[in-house]
């Protein structure tokens, strides 16, 4: 007879339940904290203002969210923001690609020291590869620029890219290659007809992997960046640590956030449909 506690479904939550808390304690509650602060009122010395403000009335408005519709220099932030974040999307593409490529076709006993180099970047502290550089870029006359904005934010996230794009690669079939051959197709229609649409999934991944992080990075336009590249990352930091108007800081984290899941649901859906098609 099975008892409650060795049914498969008791096995499943007791497995399921650490990571579901850790979610809820995490990241739901903090992202809840952050709605209700964008509710409220800026404290007189910065923070949030007591929920019952000496008069009697309440803090609780939505002046953060008409102070953000009312000023279009939040718009261009924003829209900077995400251009930076398409630009490096598209470059990282255009670089991990053909090494993704590569890696994936070199002999099996290589793969793990090529895939060893890609990631070798993670052991050094992420601000010393900054300030790298920053030495690189001074003497080009380069530095607090969006190009080094752009060529920081690449460096960085080019990882992210090559190890999904390997992942899938990987996978293929080459005998779908050659049946391809076989029948005349050539290079180019062999990579367009079979090997890009197969590896369309890890394209996606990869380019959801670099587009958020990118979306909200503050530290790379902070240090290798001019006063005209600032981004939606570093105007939320401003918001909470320099200015300590809270009540817009949550604002701005809230609407970035549902835009990151609004372009993240097209994305699923348009791979969806992609898979369907094909």
């Amino acid at each position: 007879m099975t008892t409650p506690r060795s049914s498969p479904a008791f096995a499943k939550w007791l497995v399921a339940a650490p990571p579901m808390l850790f979610l809820l304690a995490f990241f739901l509650l903090p992202a809840l904290i952050m709605v209700a602060a964008s509710f409220r009122q800026p404290g007189e010395f910065g923070g949030l203002a007591p929920l019952l403000l000496p008069d009697g009335r309440h803090s609780v408005n939505m002046e953060a969210y008409g102070f953000f519709f009312s000023d279009t220099v939040y718009a261009r932030i924003f829209l900077r923001s995400f251009g930076v974040a398409l630009s490096t999307t598209l470059l990282c593409l255009l670089m991990a690609y053909p090494l993704a490529w590569l890696i994936a076709r070199s002999p099996k006993g290589r793969r793990d020291f090529l895939v060893l180099l890609v990631i070798l970047p993670f052991a050094a502290n992420f601000l010393i590869r900054i300030y790298a550089w920053i030495i690189l870029l001074g003497p080009l006359n380069l530095l607090y620029s969006s190009t080094a904005v752009i060529a920081g934010m690449v460096y960085v996230h080019l990882p992210f890219m090559v190890l999904p794009l390997y992942t899938n690669l990987e996978k293929h079939d080459p005998a779908l290659l050659e049946a391809a051959q076989d029948l005349g197709a050539n290079a180019w229609t062999r990579f367009w007809r079979i090997t890009f649409p197969l590896s369309l999934p890890g394209v996606w991944s990869g380019s959801a992997l670099v587009f958020i992080p990118v979306l909200g990075m503050f530290a790379i336009p902070e240090l290798l960046g001019g006063t005209g590249d600032i981004l939606i990352g570093n105007l939320i930091k401003e918001q909470f640590l320099d200015n300590r108007d809270w009540p817009l800081g949550a604002t701005l984290s809230i609407l970035l956030t549902m835009m990151v899941l609004t372009l993240a649901a097209i994305a699923a859906w348009a791979g969806k449909t992609r898979r369907e098609l094909i």
